[in-house]
């Protein structure tokens, strides 16, 4: 399973990893934010109302079944989990394409988190960890590479179809498609190489109570917590600062959002490749940094040629960042308690994921203006930072 060529089977999670990360994040997490000016324009909602059912699902879903998805992962194994995450997310955008009050929105966020909860990064993250060991960070760069070239795909597909049907029926062809693409590969794939031997038999004497005590997971938690909450703050406000307050059309925002996640292809791509051959722990703090430098450029919008240069900064941090979380649990703890690990560390990155966007925008409204917005994010990228840098080279407690 380690020689240079992949087997049949590796192509098989390859892929599958890349088809539902294209559509449980690169169109429903990354497309989302596209409808947001149209729901402050037809239903005179604020933009903290509009990033509120985000926040509101992420704080429920995740602390209730944040570990109870990883300890199924590690019991049961990932495929029954995703098929499901694969469904509720079609169910999300369906519903959202239909809902009249604010009610609705909440209920069918309720399904989005669902859906990234139980079929995006998290089984994905532990099935390419199973099948995948020294090649585990090119591995992780291909399937991630669906977010970024589903989450550059989306703008554009989203805005042509809101042209040609309106935003009711491109949201609910969306969830259509995002079925339609995922569900069949999920389907197919095998949880563990052939001859492997059963995880669920031997992670139960793991002594996951070990890794609760250690610092390295703490520190982890933090870092990602942070940079996880800047990196979303900033792109689930990215429509809305773009056609509301700098007053971009909508082919204008759609393609500056299209080059956020096209430079997030380079970024996993280039970090992937970098995991490989570096310590984790650097190219974790490269991306942090280059999550904290990329933002203020946003202060500098309206100069002339900047808001792209923050738009492939921020993209390849982006990139980078969701990929290279789990590349450092497992090189940290190992990959028999890589569903409960990740388990956790997904439901505290989860929180920051809501609340993040959610004060953003809530301080835009307040002051009329996102620089306190963009500073707190700022804050949250350095500290993650910091964290992220007295992290140990390597502890492998399991």
């Amino acid at each position: 399973m380690e020689s240079e060529k992949l087997s049949k089977g590796q192509l098989q999670v390859a892929a599958t990893g890349f088809l539902s990360l294209f559509s449980l994040v690169g169109i429903m997490f990354y497309g989302l934010p596209f409808f947001y000016d149209f729901w402050v324009t037809d239903f005179g909602w604020s933009r903290a109302t509009v990033t509120s059912g985000n926040a509101l699902a992420k704080i429920i879903i995740g602390p209730l079944f944040g570990f109870l998805a990883g300890w199924i992962i590690d019991r049961f194994g990932p495929r029954r989990l995703m098929l499901s995450g694969i469904v509720f997310g079609g169910i999300a955008l369906i519903g959202l394409s239909i809902m009249t009050s604010l009610w609705q929105l909440y209920i069918f966020y309720m399904f989005n988190a669902l859906g990234y909860m139980c079929g995006g990064p998290l089984p994905n993250q532990v099935l390419i960890s199973r099948w995948f060991d020294k090649a585990r960070g090119k591995a992780m760069g291909i399937a991630y590479l669906g977010i970024g070239i589903g989450g550059m795909l989306v703008p554009q597909l989203a805005r042509w179809l809101n042209l040609k049907f309106g935003w009711h029926e491109a949201l609910m062809i969306l969830g259509i498609i995002m079925i339609a693409i995922a569900f069949p590969m999920a389907w197919f794939v095998k949880e563990d190489p052939e001859g492997a031997a059963q995880p669920k038999q031997a992670e139960s004497k793991v002594p996951f109570r070990n890794i609760l005590k250690s610092w390295p997971f703490y520190l982890l938690v933090i870092g990602s917590m942070c940079s996880i909450g800047a990196v979303a703050g900033t792109s689930q406000n990215l429509k809305l600062f773009f056609s509301i307050d700098l007053k971009y059309s909508q082919e204008q925002a759609a393609n500056v959002l299209s080059i956020v996640l096209g430079a997030s292809i380079i970024g996993r791509l280039l970090m992937g490749w970098l995991a490989d051959r570096i310590q984790k722990k650097f190219v974790m703090i490269l991306i942090y940094i280059l999550v904290a430098i990329s933002i203020p450029l946003l202060y500098f919008a309206t100069t002339p040629g900047v808001v792209y240069v923050f738009a492939f900064i921020f993209g390849v941090a982006l990139g980078g960042d969701y990929m290279i979380i789990p590349l450092m649990a497992a090189e940290l703890f190992g990959v028999k308690v890589m569903g409960r690990v990740m388990g956790l560390v997904i439901t505290v990155d989860g929180l920051a994921e809501a609340f993040a966007p959610w004060l953003a925008a809530w301080l835009r409204d307040r002051s009329g203006s996102y620089a306190n917005g963009f500073a707190a994010l700022i804050v949250l990228a350095v500290i993650g930072t910091i964290a992220v840098a007295l992290l140990p080279r390597r502890t492998k407690i399991a």
